[in-house]
């Protein structure tokens, strides 16, 4: 498989993710052809899927209907539009390939909004059983719930008003205050490593308008998410700097789930390799100009 090295370009990410219509809310995304579920990327559904017995997967297979935490504001990662049954983004993609693994077609997945603060509940209390929501593998999330993977790496970023020259990079950032949501590994990024002022909120759309009014000078997350909110809007908000973290993004279960992390590594194995996994990139993040990153290295299940 042709593999390309990341690249944010949010000039070229902007104006390719306005054209590709997956920024405003309102507009409808559903009419590509698809049946309706969500985006045009339809992975192979596994007629005989089978598992060990008493696993949760065999269980999830078994229902033939999955439940999938996901966000819903942001523009190529995950995204449902105010007309939109469905979302839509790289993270919807990765759920419907779980799901094709599972015997579960599209249409028969749930999905469920996913804030960064109710992650770790959502899958303690089975809320959902996978959540693929911009969710950073951390040992301390490890602590608490499964994660698998990764299945993308990125780097955090800044979003900040297109007239602003002040802020160029993370150190310009002490003293200034900066947005991202609670529970997020970046807001602690910029406080702890730049001196920045944090101000949190449940998600990164009330960032953006926390900016767009003035009361904060900065929102920060992962590039290709800003990316995302500066298509939307390219003469009010701009991306700066060089990415200053690396974020790899994994899927969330319920640790005490039997083989799951094994179905989950074992699945994305199989994406990586028969091209599935490049497929759902392009057709969302890289239709935004958002290079296809090296086939990342999964971490080894506990």
């Amino acid at each position: 498989m042709k593999i390309r090295r990341t690249k944010i370009a949010v000039v070229a990410a902007a104006a390719a993710l306005a054209l590709a219509g997956c920024g405003s809310a309102g507009e409808d995304d559903s009419d590509n052809g698809d049946g309706g579920d969500g985006g045009g990327f339809s992975p192979e559904v596994v007629s005989d899927a089978s598992f060990d017995a008493g696993s949760r997967p065999q269980e999830i297979a078994d229902a033939g209907t999955v439940k999938i935490g996901v966000k819903f504001d942001q523009p190529g990662i995950g995204f449902k539009s105010a007309t939109s049954d469905t979302p839509e983004g790289f993270d919807p993609n990765m759920g419907k390939i779980l799901a094709a693994k599972l015997g579960i077609p599209a249409d028969k997945i749930e999905w469920v909004e996913t804030i960064s603060d109710n992650r770790e509940p959502f899958l303690e209390n089975s809320t959902v059983d996978f959540v693929i929501a911009s969710y950073s593998i951390t040992d301390e999330r490890r602590q608490v719930v499964g994660q698998a993977g990764p299945y993308y790496v990125t780097g955090q970023q800044l979003l900040v008003a297109a007239d602003d020259d002040s802020i160029n990079g993370p150190d310009d950032l002490s003293g200034k205050k900066v947005c991202s949501v609670t529970g997020s590994t970046s807001i602690k990024t910029v406080e702890e490593q730049y001196g920045a002022t944090p101000a949190g909120f449940d998600t990164y759309s009330e960032c953006v308008e926390q900016l767009k009014s003035g009361s904060v000078d900065a929102v920060t997350t992962d590039g290709a998410i800003l990316a995302g909110y500066a298509a939307e809007d390219p003469d009010a908000l701009k991306v700066v700097g060089e990415p200053f973290s690396e974020e790899r993004y994994g899927i969330g279960y319920n640790k005490d789930a039997a083989g799951m992390c094994e179905f989950i590594n074992t699945t994305l194995e199989g994406a990586f390799e028969d091209g599935e996994w490049e497929a759902a990139f392009d057709d969302s993040l890289g239709k935004g100009g958002i290079d296809l990153p090296d086939t990342p290295t999964l971490d080894p299940c506990p």
